[in-house]
């Protein structure tokens, strides 16, 4: 279909998906000579008053002369750009480059005209934006740095869209037209506004899917079972406040109901709109069923149907293909091979999954790539005994299964201004953009809690994910930087989630113990010990303990100053009978505070917990409609009978064992120390010496060399020099005599090392000498060397000036393709090596980073006078944090940066080795306009 250019091939890379402002779809590419008729077309749908603003004066029809000038393009002077739906335009976006005089012109010439036209039908979707996004990106890739505009005083909408996008610009007036000039660098408000453009998009997509006015399941059975069937039969049972249609091509053409729903042929059949389809066909039945939705105006599709990327390579070639497809006509998908998406909202009431039974209505939100884990999580959410009482229900659950389309990303997105959820539990086997899951993860976590637990092993076959070099706990250290509570099972996952849900956050660490059992009492204390908590001696109350003697107790704890959460501890006694539960759960709910978190340990006390739980919203009410009631009398184990709790009373998380709980209890008291700190995040430091300018000549000159590679140590010197880290310098001794003239030239005394790969950083194999105070010393370290390790070609001897003692210590920066440039900090040797006790934060590092960042390792005690040692001078450590974060910030080409062995003496630091690898830097695509990952 794409024709080559006259001066460039067609520029493939510039084709995107975009999110439009009301959640729809649309595909943004280059215009070609192809497409003539298109623009013809699509020309005779705009109106007149469109037209007129476009080019000032009226333009009824597009001329042949001006069909050839916007259709031919040479991809560099000019370029025009297409949003398309269905493979028709819906909006156009060229740009002319233009010399001083205005006219046209070629490089070096760095300005051009700009100018859009969009459709009046889909006016108002952020249509313009996006081009301008994306537009803006091809000039700065062909090297123009700034657009012009010339717009009519009453084109307000154009004006605005222009004003909005956050570039520098400059307005003028002249001959009744606005100039408009803009600078294209992106600045941190053009950055802002396109995130927070992306956030509405995306949100309004996820909520276009959660909130369909109308559901037609494709692929309904006409007997019991079935996929299809079971999907219609759990929105039936859900009550889904919506239009619910079936849809079979095999129905009987008499057939006009199932199950009381409208039967249908085709999806075109149905005489009304149609917000939300469920696909549950066979894979080579979905190609035409996505083709009858696009048609029909669908807005979203959630397909159940398997036999995509999880089956192998031509799977997923049919998976790429229904993501085009569906996209092509503006819709979203959740799939292929999902379990379905549940809204319990009273509005929606939507159970558009495979799960038999709706859960109870709460503030949690559920994401699950594994449909498997997603049943998992919401029977573990909905039961009573067992295990953690479900003191909540789900305000959403979504469950992606191969998410070829949409994401955590996108819920996230939904859920962060989403006022049902107050908790997000997500479940991801896979991150498909480590680095934009990051930064949407910081902005949720400052509002709401996030639990994630993350798969350790290799991404599921369905799931295509971009290749990271960064171990899992690197990633898993990252997450927790931006504030994700990172737990290891679905259980943690749980316990946290129902603490969180219910109960404010600890303001610190200092937790109070009551209860009937001592035992249990002195199990919770240790529990905290080992969780990094502050325990208050238990309190024993007695196994005679009352309802009141634990209110009592309860209401005194809270008072307490020194205690910032309680852990109330509960055994049964002998002949306790269900409404001495009750009378237990009550005694503390009206004791709890609203300022501190309480947290019950029962031992085998079902009443209790199901009394603790009284969540009210889960049991049918007066009014509810016949078959919502039948539906919760029909619940079965999974929903059995609950206790009404007064309005506005505290709900108490119930957990089976101490350890469960204080688990729990630590990740919130983390958490809410996060969020303290994360009000204040730091700030990137200048530094008056860092010659920004002269490194990136040095790196441009470098480079020239070659796409990639390591600096030699003259090169690596002169490069960190220019950012204020200087590195000792380390002479080659080739000899004996050499090493003495190196020695000489350096001043006694020195160091004798060597540097093979098998030996360096190996000071524990003999192949360091230190402390060398003269020739003759320097002369026999020498032949000690080369009489254990062999001739000086295998040894690689160098000489270096000796630096003050201090604590060993290694700093590496290095960009991830997938997560970004990453900055860790470890001791040196086998603490980093063997034991892996290295911390990690995402670059820009803030001066509270670095002072976190070297306190996070195991072995920090030994910085800070261990035993009895002397402290070290930390701030030059952090200060070198900050000065190599801002090294690979500042020029991308720097991909990996390591300092081996940092000395940190009582003053100062030595950097006694260092390497650099160049290459040319990754792209950079949260930098860039938005668009919709292809997998």
């Amino acid at each position: 279909m794409q024709s080559a250019s006259d001066r460039h091939e067609y520029p493939a890379h510039w084709e995107a998906d975009v999110v439009l402002r009301d959640g729809g779809t649309a595909r943004v590419r280059p215009i070609t000579a192809d497409d003539a008729q298109r623009l013809v077309s699509f020309y005779e749908q705009v109106s007149d008053e469109s037209k007129y603003y476009r080019f000032f004066a009226p333009y009824p029809r597009l001329s042949a002369k001006d069909v050839h000038r916007f259709t031919h393009h040479d991809f560099v002077d000019r370029v025009g750009l297409a949003a398309t739906v269905g493979g028709e335009f819906i909006a156009t976006v060229r740009y002319d480059r233009i010399g001083p005089d205005g006219m046209a012109a070629s490089a070096p010439a760095d300005e051009a005209e700009v100018a859009f036209l969009v459709q009046d039908a889909h006016q108002g979707r952020g249509v313009a934006s996006a081009l301008l996004e994306h537009i803006a990106a091809v000039a700065r890739e062909r090297g123009i740095r700034r657009f012009a505009a010339e717009v009519l005083p009453a084109n307000n909408k154009m004006i605005k869209v222009f004003t909005d996008a956050g570039y520098t610009q400059k307005r003028s007036f002249e001959d009744g037209v606005v100039r408009l000039e803009f600078d294209l660098e992106p600045t941190e408000r053009s950055l802002a506004v396109q995130r927070a453009r992306e956030q509405r998009a995306e949100a309004h997509s996820v909520r276009r899917l959660l909130t369909p006015g109308s559901v037609a399941v494709v692929g309904v059975g006409r007997g019991p079972g079935g996929v299809g069937r079971s999907v219609l039969g759990n929105l039936l049972a859900a009550g889904f406040t919506g239009r619910l249609h079936a849809v079979n091509q095999a129905f009987p053409e008499d057939l006009k109901e199932l199950d009381g729903v409208p039967a249908h042929r085709s999806i075109r059949d149905i005489a009304e709109p149609v917000d939300l389809a469920v696909v549950a066909v066979r894979a080579e039945q979905v190609p035409a069923a996505v083709a009858e939705c696009g048609e029909h105006g669908v807005q979203g599709l959630v397909v159940l149907s398997a036999g995509y990327a999880e089956s192998g390579p031509d799977g997923r070639e049919r998976q790429r293909e229904l993501v085009r497809h569906a996209r092509a006509y503006g819709m979203r998908i959740i799939g292929p091979n999902a379990f379905g998406v549940i809204n319990t909202s009273p509005a929606v009431r939507l159970n558009a999954s495979l799960a038999p039974e709706m859960p109870r209505p709460g503030r949690i939100g559920l994401f699950a790539q594994s449909g498997a884990i997603g049943i998992a999580l919401l029977s573990r959410l909905h039961r009573r005994g067992g295990g953690v009482t479900g003191v909540t229900g789900v305000s959403t659950f979504v469950s992606s299964g191969n998410r070829a389309d949409v994401s955590g990303n996108d819920v996230l997105q939904y859920w962060y201004d989403d006022p049902d959820t107050d908790v997000a539990l997500m479940y991801l086997e896979s991150i498909g953009n480590p680095r934009k899951f990051t930064r949407l993860a910081r902005r949720t976590a400052a509002a709401k809690p996030l639990v994630v637990v993350q798969g350790a092993g290799s991404a599921p076959q369905g799931h295509a994910v971009r290749a990271t070099r960064l171990p899992h706990a690197t990633v898993s250290a990252l997450l927790r930087q931006a504030g994700v509570i990172r737990v290891d099972t679905i259980t943690e996952l749980v316990d946290t989630g129902l603490l969180l849900a219910r109960q404010p956050l600890p303001t610190g660490p200092r937790v109070a113990i009551l209860g009937n059992s001592e035992s249990l009492g002195l199990l919770t204390y240790d529990a905290c010990l080992s969780e990094g908590l502050r325990p208050l001696p238990p309190l024993d109350l007695t196994t005679e303990a009352t309802a009141e003697d634990f209110h009592a107790a309860l209401a005194r704890a809270l008072a307490d100053e020194t205690c910032d959460a309680v852990v109330v501890t509960a055994i049964p006694a002998i002949g306790e009978t269900s409404p001495g539960d009750a009378e237990l759960a009550e005694a503390l709910r009206s004791a709890a505070a609203p300022a501190k978190p309480v947290l019950v340990v029962h031992v085998e006390l079902g009443g209790l917990a199901a009394a603790l739980s009284a969540a009210a919203s889960t049991a049918p009410r007066a009014g509810a409609s016949p078959r919502a009631r039948v539906a919760a009398q029909d619940a079965g184990p999974l929903q059995p009978p609950v206790v009404e709790a007064p309005a506005g009373a505290h709900l108490i998380p119930a957990y089976p064992a101490a350890e469960r709980a204080v688990r729990a209890l630590a990740e919130a008291v983390k958490y809410a120390q996060w969020r303290r700190e994360a009000a204040d995040p730091g700030r990137v430091p200048e530094y008056e010496d860092i010659d920004e300018r002269g490194a990136a000549a040095l790196i441009d000159g470098l480079l020239a060399r070659g796409q990639g590679l390591t600096l030699g140590a003259e090169e690596t010197g002169e490069l960190l020099g220019r950012y204020g880290v200087p590195v000792r310098r380390a002479i080659p001794a080739p000899s004996p005599d050499e090493a003495a003239r190196a020695a000489a030239d350096l001043g006694y005394p020195v160091a004798l090392k060597a540097t093979a790969p098998h030996l360096r950083h190996r000071a524990d194999l003999g192949g360091v000498r230190l402390d060398l105070a003269d020739e003759e010393q320097l002369r026999r370290a020498y032949a000690e060397l080369t009489g254990l390790f062999g001739q000086p070609q295998e040894l690689r001897p160098v000489v270096q000036a000796m630096a003050p003692r201090g604590v060993d210590t290694v700093v590496r920066a290095v960009i991830d393709p997938a997560a970004g440039a990453v900055l860790s900090f470890g001791l040196a040797g086998a603490a980093s090596q063997l034991l892996g006790d290295m911390a990690h934060r995402l670059v820009p590092v803030t001066d509270r980073d670095a002072t976190s960042l070297i306190r996070s390792i195991r072995t920090a005690p030994l910085l800070f006078g261990w035993r009895g040692s002397t402290p070290v001078d930390t701030s030059a450590l952090e200060e070198l944090l900050l000065r190599v974060s801002r090294l690979v910030d500042d020029h991308p080409e720097v991909v990996a940066v390591t300092l081996e062995p940092v000395v940190v003496a009582p003053h100062g630091l030595s950097v006694l080795g260092a390497s650099v690898r160049l290459a040319p830097p990754p792209a950079r695509d949260d930098l860039g306009p938005r668009t919709l990952p292809v997998y």
